[in-house]
């Protein structure tokens, strides 16, 4: 590995990024703590429906960027079908899926492949790449965030307000995380992680990252999931901090493959890019969680 100079603070940029989310922990704060209410649920839902029409628009204008012609509206249309999915069955107590998952995939390729053979305007030279650039959008953002509509839907167990203290969890061990990766990255970061795909990213930064998920995993350990042992606290901060750097590493290779340095494309988020760049650890980290919630606990 090359040694390289550390990075140095973006003073200003740090300035927004944490009043920006600052505003949104005091929301999602809110929310989690009434988890339990249906107005709750019907809300959680909603945002995660605007994080797959925002993910999927901005996915779709880096695809358009490279060339094809990708669908937002069959990608969001799809992921929100997927997020139904996730919400309707435990809402309704069937034992039944009202929406079962192949349903969902058969209609998904109805609405992507017939849509596109019927609406698009790039020739058809196109059509493989930009289907697939769609279905890729459907399942990234419908299924990753599908993942935490599942985690927020949990009814009580062993602890009042399951759901909302497992999507708390998720929240506060992957972005704490991510904010230990950027400051030890950018006070030590020397040695690069992954160059090709993102030059800014370090081992160091990489370290500091697990670092981060430990510590946070034993706050909601000590205070919020109460019924976790220090051998859950451990495997899931491990487990969290593993795949939200590879979801992080994806997305970063897309927009290397484009030449963007943020998601946004014109519009997002003050201080931390657009959504994708917000979710991408998410994405990957939900199913990573609710995997070992089901088959470590049994919960399902």
């Amino acid at each position: 590995m090359n040694a390289s100079p550390a990075r140095t603070f973006d003073l200003k940029n740090l300035g927004i990024r944490v009043a920006t989310a600052l505003v949104f922990a005091v929301f999602f704060l809110t929310l989690l703590w009434f988890a339990d209410h249906a107005w709750a649920k019907g809300v959680f839902l909603g945002l995660m429906a605007l994080g797959v029409a925002g993910g999927a628009r901005e996915l779709c204008l880096m695809g358009r960027k490279a060339g094809h012609a990708p669908s937002a509206v069959a990608a969001t249309l799809v992921g929100w079908a997927f997020l139904l999915h996730f919400y309707l069955g435990p809402r309704l107590g069937q034992v039944q899926d009202p929406l079962p998952l192949w349903l969902v995939l058969a209609a998904g390729a109805m609405v992507i492949h017939f849509g596109h053979l019927l609406f698009a305007k790039d020739p058809l030279e196109q059509a493989l790449t930009s289907q697939a650039i769609t279905w890729m959008g459907a399942l990234y953002l419908g299924l990753g965030l599908g993942f935490m509509v599942k985690l927020f839907m949990y009814g009580e167990t062993t602890l009042p307000n399951t759901g909302g203290r497992l999507v708390f969890a998720l929240f506060f061990i992957t972005w704490l995380g991510d904010t230990a990766a950027y400051f030890v990255g950018s006070a030590f970061g020397r040695h690069k992680l992954a160059k090709r795909v993102s030059p800014k990213k370090s081992w160091e930064g990489a370290f500091g990252n697990i670092a981060g998920n430990l510590l946070a995993a034993f706050i909601v350990q000590r205070w919020v999931c109460t019924d976790w042992t220090v051998v859950d606290a451990v495997a899931i901060a491990l487990l969290l901090g593993t795949v939200g750097q590879l979801g992080d590493l994806a997305e970063s290779t897309w927009k290397r493959s484009v030449g963007v340095k943020d998601s946004n494309l014109g519009i997002g988020i003050p201080g931390h890019g657009g959504v994708l760049d917000r979710v991408d650890s998410l994405v990957f980290a939900a199913p990573a969680l609710y995997a070992y919630i089901h088959f470590v606990h049994g919960l399902n």
